[in-house]
């Protein structure tokens, strides 16, 4: 049993999710603070507020038969999801594709079939066959 839980733990995968955790938990700090000290203070410069900061929903609620229903802590935690994803794709996803691009040109791949149709039962065939295996109808082969 043991053997097992060890082969499972040093499994490539459970090594690298727990890799990605770790360094995505360091990571979310960066994030968090460049949020909160460059972005939303942009958010107030540009929605006009008074301290720099955007607008704070979180006082914002309403009340029904004597439950408080804080809609605002649901605002405020949309627009800091929306802010941090945001910060993320554009500062780290597409530069981080844009140099895996460069890296890692694609090969251009002719568009070149590998089948064809058998003109007697229209199934399909490989472009290089000389009869079809369905009906054995001779066929001419294409060059490809």
């Amino acid at each position: 049993m043991l053997k097992d839980f060890r082969k499972f733990i040093l499994r490539g995968n459970v090594v690298d999710l727990a890799v990605a955790v770790v360094v995505g938990a360091a990571f979310s700090a960066i994030v968090t603070s460049l949020v909160k000290d460059l972005v939303t203070p942009l958010i107030g410069v540009i929605t006009g507020s008074q301290d720099g900061k955007p607008a704070d929903f979180s006082s914002h609620y309403f009340v029904i038969h004597g439950s408080k229903f804080l809609y605002g802590d649901f605002i405020n935690a949309v627009i800091s999801f929306l802010v941090i994803s945001a910060v993320i794709f554009f500062l780290v996803v597409q530069p981080l594709n844009k140099i895996l691009a460069r890296l890692n040109p694609k090969e251009e791949t002719a568009d070149v079939p590998v089948q064809r149709e058998c003109p007697e039962c229209l199934s399909a065939i490989p472009v290089k066959a000389k009869r079809c295996k369905y009906c054995t109808a001779v066929s001419k082969p294409q060059k490809g």
